[in-house]
């Protein structure tokens, strides 16, 4: 290693309000380092990475850019100095093309030669193993296209410090692999590199050195080669956290078809498939699985199902009875009760500015007798929610918008959970939260599947949907492209699915 580190940052300190987000933090990266930052919600990572990118100004500290110190009061100042920030939700215009999104900004892009710029993206693109069109619109690329470019947007602008915020979250097991060897390539071309994630197997996988924060102090860094998953865990939730996710083979006897959807189409605001002639079943006692790259259909399917979404043409039967064209309060009035988890827990799933207590009652207001609301029963479930979910709240009074991401989803599933449903539609319910969290809504999960209940379960890692799913269903382009039995796949068998190949033998259901 360089004996001048290229990222040097000294008893760094950071307060919102009475909030203390990073206390006397020391961190540092060599150049040719692959280096990650890993910790729980809350723990700092972003906070001291939005210093470093100059979004943020540390209230006390130092930083030093290959031994000079340096003071940034906007990202600009830190895009000077050769720091460039690849962010999770990636920063492009969808209908312009690469060419034009990577020179977007730039003081001479008005005056530069098309021939010139075009000379440049290819040395980048050559030198680093990079691969992107630059005439391609955004609007056609692959999630791993706009991952690609947005690196080479950063290196066009002189970026020698990378930093990647949750680069795998939407790849498949084939783009993963890709990037990792342009990350590669980058260390060999000298630069650092900043990895934040929460996937402790690529972690250990990518890197040379891990920094772990736990509530906003640096526990400690360690060299890859040393360290083991489970010590890692620990030192970012400061206890020993069992990471087995146990799938509980049930017998044929307990399991009968649930739900089935029949040719269901779903056409968009631009007139194109949404969901294009989807069919499969959900049984009682089963986790389904569904994977695919982001918008392929997984809003639309859960909507379509629990009548939020109107279907060009199809069938849904629960137990039976069709159920497509109905409203939700339609289907409760059927006596067929659902719960409902929506990607966006804030804008469907709950009221931010309402506390637990109100909350629970918008659910369950419609099946109380008279007009006047009886607030007794619900506070009893608040509490009771609270106590079996370990929700840490100040009170049932706290307006759930000021709670974390991951005590926001646990008073979501809870008051699913509560209705006693008989389908369970889970859209990445794990999605921003930590390891803890995450594994507690993993059991609450098998103890629905355990009760009868069918669990749709949409989810991002591939790991995850391995572990815990009885069957995967693979969607692309609102088509099926396989379902699959999860004991008997391998995650890059999913990966082939989710790029459009269809599985020989065609789709089951």
């Amino acid at each position: 290693m360089s004996a001048e580190a290229a990222i040097r940052m000294q008893n760094i300190t950071k307060s919102f309000g009475s909030v203390i987000a990073n206390d006397h933090i020391d961190f540092a990266v060599q150049p040719g380092e692959i280096h990650a930052l890993l910790g729980e919600n809350g723990a700092g990572k972003s906070t001291l990475m939005n210093m470093l990118s100059g979004i943020y100004r540390p209230d006390s500290g130092s930083i030093f850019i290959n031994g000079e110190e340096v003071h940034f009061s906007a990202p600009r100042d830190a895009i000077k100095k050769g720091i460039g920030m690849i962010h999770q939700h990636f920063k492009l215009v969808d209908i312009m093309t690469a060419r034009d999104n990577i020179i977007l900004g730039q003081k001479s892009s008005f005056f530069t030669r098309e021939t010139g710029l075009n000379k440049k993206i290819s040395e980048i693109s050559d030198r680093y193993g990079l691969d992107v069109n630059p005439q391609k619109k955004v609007y056609q690329m692959s999630v791993g296209e706009k991952q690609t470019l947005e690196i080479i947007k950063v290196l066009y602008r002189g970026a020698h410090i990378l930093i990647m915020d949750e680069p795998t979250a939407v790849l498949t097991p084939q783009e993963i692999g890709k990037l990792f060897r342009i990350i590669r390539s980058l260390k060999e071309q000298g630069c650092a590199v900043i990895i934040i994630t929460h996937k402790l197997g690529e972690v250990m996988e990518i890197s040379d050195r891990i920094t772990v924060l736990r509530k906003g102090r640096s526990i400690g860094t360690v060299n890859t080669a040393d360290a083991e998953i489970p010590s890692l865990i620990e030192m970012m939730v400061g206890r020993k956290v069992d990471l087995k996710i146990k799938r509980e083979a049930l017998s044929a006897e307990q399991k009968k078809e649930l739900l089935r959807l029949d040719a269901v189409t779903v056409i968009d605001k631009d007139g194109k498939a949404a969901l294009d002639d989807v069919s499969f079943s959900l049984n009682t006692a089963e986790i389904l699985g569904v994977a695919g790259v982001a918008g392929s259909g997984q809003k639309e399917l859960c909507e379509t199902i629990a009548g939020l979404q109107i279907a060009e043409k199809g069938r849904i039967f629960f137990n039976e009875e069709n159920i497509l064209g109905k409203s939700p309060r339609e289907i409760i009035k059927l006596g067929i009760r659902m719960g409902f988890i929506p990607e966006d827990r804030l804008g469907m799933g709950l009221v931010a500015s309402m506390d637990i207590i109100h909350n629970i009652i918008l659910k369950e207001y419609q099946s109380q007798k008279g007009i006047v609301l009886h607030r007794k029963s619900s506070i009893e479930k608040a509490g009771q929610i609270v106590e079996r979910l370990d929700i840490q709240t100040p009170g049932l009074t706290t307006s759930v918008g000021k709670l974390s991401g991951g005590n926001i989803q646990k008073v979501l599933l809870g008051r699913e959970i509560d209705s006693n449903p008989k389908v369970l539609i889970t859209a990445y319910p794990v999605r921003g939260l930590d390891i803890g969290a995450s594994y507690k809504i993993y059991d609450l999960l098998n103890e629905q599947k355990r009760s009868g209940v069918g669990v749709i379960f949409i989810g991002e890692d591939l790991d995850v949907l391995l572990e815990l799913c009885d069957r995967i269903l693979v969607l692309t382009g609102g088509k099926i492209t396989g379902i699959v039995d999860a004991p008997k796949v391998s995650k890059e068998e999913i990966g082939f699915l989710m790029t459009g190949g269809m599985r020989s033998g065609g789709v089951s259901s």
